[in-house]
Order: structure tokens, then sequence, then C-alpha cells
């Protein structure tokens, strides 16, 4: 029996409801429990912070790819909303270059030039001062006699793009702020200042509170050779320029990377007592182990039954569980296999899909992550043993951060943190420390 074209259609809906998308507000595919897990909810805790804080403050928020930070800051936009606050949101990304240093000029330039933008496109093309961020860090730099001959470059660049998209010039923004880091940080909060000021007379209350959310800064990761030099610059911008991170009048929500409190930790302190509130995957394994949690496994067939009701016409239960299972919590993982599944059905016969039928996918997901050098698995295998990140030197923070950008190791919250390989690299992980010892 071929492959109907009823089924077929089923397929395709499911397979394009499990798209990676960030999710409005008010969504109804939203499943609250996937990241108010327990008595946590890190929207609240921030929104209510930010309630409490007077004359601005810094909050810090992160968590691995694909456990929904971005939509849990467009639900914290919506919340701080409801509160009488004027959020804006940007995302860095759209502003900086993200695969090489960065540093605190090339990053405030990019936030104001960002908060800039938002602001102008939330009040018809209105600008604080009449002329936007880009154009008057153009002027700032062209008065500066020590950087005359980059100065002179900057008139008709489009100094956004080529911050997202030109490594020379961004070194080149760098090499001249330099000397002139207070300077320009003095600016860049004059700005903002500026910006707040003129958001609570447009909106006829002196006392508004003006929050930006910065997301998208975790996404600053080295690559190759540079990687350590990014990861340390990253450290250097929330550690050494902590209080240039902090705006008077203004909000401040910074995405940070889910490494950074192992690399710097106590980061928050210097920022007011910020404490990063932390997205972790679906705890669908019990507290520090290798046994599944049937509450997570719960939540995740939810998930799926939001978004397409009638999934049980081609999944069996078990088989839904199992892939739940093998991405480890992670929503992000959990869609991609669930997907990958799908083009591969041929015949009506098949469905629903088994546990056997869907560790093809299993496989193909795995051979991704392969392969992996031995003293990287010997890592793994600490990890899953301690269900601690166990970096012993700074040296190694490179290897820790790809571990976790690639979620080769998943972060857990059952009451406390905690850390395990990716299901799927556990056979892997535990085949080589066997041979090890064998040998």
């Amino acid at each position: 029996m071929a492959l109907s074209p009823t089924k077929r259609e089923e397929l395709r809906k499911l397979y394009n409801a499990l798209a990676d998308r960030v999710l409005e507000p008010g969504d109804p595919v939203y499943v609250a429990q996937v990241n108010c897990q327990g008595d946590t909810d890190a929207v609240e805790e921030i929104a209510t912070e930010i309630d409490w804080q007077e004359g601005g403050g810094v909050c810090l928020f992160t968590g691995q790819r694909g456990t929904g930070k971005s939509t849990e800051l467009k639900r914290l936009k919506k919340r701080l909303e409801d509160n009488g606050c004027k959020v804006f949101y940007a995302d860095l990304s759209e502003y900086m270059l993200m695969s090489k240093e960065v540093e605190i000029s090339d990053f405030l330039v990019s936030v104001a030039g960002a908060m800039s933008e938002k602001v102008s496109d939330a009040y018809q093309g209105e600008s604080p001062g009449q002329r936007s961020y880009w154009e008057r860090f153009s002027a700032f730099m062209q008065t500066k006699v020590e950087v005359k001959e980059f100065s002179a470059k900057l008139p008709g660049v489009d100094i956004k793009a080529a911050l997202r998209s030109d490594p020379d010039f961004k070194r080149r923004v760098q090499e001249a702020a330099r000397g002139h880091v207070a300077q320009i940080a003095k600016d860049a909060h004059g700005f903002l200042a500026d910006a707040v000021a003129f958001v609570r007379s447009k909106e006829g209350d002196p006392a508004l509170k003006v929050v930006l959310l910065i997301d998208s800064v975790e996404r600053i990761r080295g690559v190759g050779s540079d990687a350590m030099a990014v990861y340390e610059s990253v450290r250097n911008l929330f550690f050494g320029h902590a209080e240039n991170l902090r705006v008077p009048l203004l909000h401040m929500v910074y995405t940070i990377p889910p490494y950074l409190s192992v690399l710097a930790s106590g980061t928050g302190l210097l920022m007011g007592g910020a404490v990063p509130r932390r997205l972790v995957s679906t705890h669908i394994f019990k507290d520090r182990s290798r046994e599944p949690d049937p509450a997570g496994l719960t939540v995740l067939r939810t998930v799926v039954e939001r978004r397409f009701p009638s999934w049980r016409a081609l999944f069996q239960e078990q088989a839904l569980d199992q892939l739940a299972l093998s991405s480890g919590g992670d929503l992000r993982e959990f869609f991609r296999l669930v997907r990958l599944c799908l083009p591969a059905v041929r015949d009506d016969a098949q469905l629903p899909l088994s546990t056997a039928a869907v560790s093809l996918a299993e496989n193909a997901a795995r051979s991704e992550m392969l392969p992996i050098p031995a003293d990287h698995l010997g890592w793994l295998k600490r990890i899953s043993q301690s269900h601690d990140t166990c970096l012993e030197k700074d040296a190694d923070l490179p290897t820790l951060a790809h571990f976790l950008d690639n979620r080769l190791v998943l972060n857990y919250r059952n009451g406390s943190d905690w850390y395990d390989v990716h299901p799927l690299l556990r056979e892997v992980v535990d085949k080589h420390v066997a041979a090890t010892a064998a040998a």
C-alpha cells in the first residue's frame, strides 16, 4: 500500500507545525510548563525585579540554544508592558558581528544604535536630538584628532551594516576606540539617557520605566583558533566592563552565554546584584539520573498535542516518548527528531510509527555529533558521572562552550542545576571509557 494523499497531508502538517519559531504572547501552542518548572518562572522574577528597581538596572537571562529564550523574552516584554513599562526589543545579531572578539566600544555602539532604531520606529521616525545614534557616533569619532585617519572613512559608511558584516571595520572601530573607552561609554550612556527622556516626553509620563531587551548576546562564539580569544573577550565585557553595561534611568535585560557563569562567576554582583535567570532543558529524567520522569514526558507530549492534536495517528505514544528521551528534553532537538522521521514514511502501513521506526532518525542525529576526540569523550564521561561541568582550567573553556553550544551537554534543574551528556551520546561515551579501561 502506498502513502495516501490524506496521510501525506497529515505528515506535512505535523512537519510544519513543529517548525522552529519564536512564539508571540498568547499563542495557543505555548506550554508554560516547558520553562516554568516547579516554582521557578524566570520571566515573572525579572518582571518583578524591574518593577522594584529605581533609576534603572540590569537583569541577566541565559540558557542553551533551543530552550526558548526569545519566546520568553517576548513574554517578558508583554508582562512588562502590562505593568506600565515602555519596552523595546532588539536582536543584537542584527547589529554586531557575532564570530569575532567583542569589546565594550563596539558593544555599546551596537546597543545604542539598536535603541536608536527602535525608538525611531516607535515614534514615526523621530529620534532623540533629531538625529540617529549612528550619526551621533560618526560625528563623535570625527572630533577625535587621534582617530582622524579612521574618522575620515566614516562619512557615507553604513556603520550598522559594517559592524555586522565587516570584520575589518569592526577591528578598526575597536582600535580607534581603545584610547577613548570612557568617552565612548559616556556618550553612549548620554544618548540612551536622552532616549529615555524622549520616550517619557512622548508618552507624557516623567516617571515612565523604559526597558531595553537585548537578545542573542549568547550567540557570540569563537571559531577555530580564534575561539579562546572570543570567549575571553566576552568575559572581559561582562566582568571587566560591568559598570559600563549599567545605564542610568534605563532598565537593561541582557541574554548571556550559558558558559559565562562558569567563566566569570559573580559577574552579576558588579552590575548591582543581577542574578542570571536560567532556562534549562525539560526535566524528562529524574534528578541526576537516567531514569525517565513521567511528568516531563507528559509536558513534551502536550507540546506536540497543542500544535498537532491528531499526532497519535502518526506516532505510537512509546515512539514519541523515545524521541523525547533521545532529545534530552531540549525542545528544539525534540522537534528536529520528530521532523526527521516524517519524510521517510512511504506507506500508510508504517503508521503510526513505532519505536523501531524512529531509530533511523536517532542514528542520523547522532552521526551529526560524531566523531568526538578521545579527550573530549573522557571529559564527557566525567560530566555524566559527576553531573557537573568539570572545567579544570580556563584554557579548556572553548571546549566546554562547544559542548553547551552544540548540546553535547545539556543543563537540567530538579531543585538545583545539573548537567549530563546528550542521551544519544551516552552509548558512545560509555563504550569509549570501557575500551580505554580494557586497553
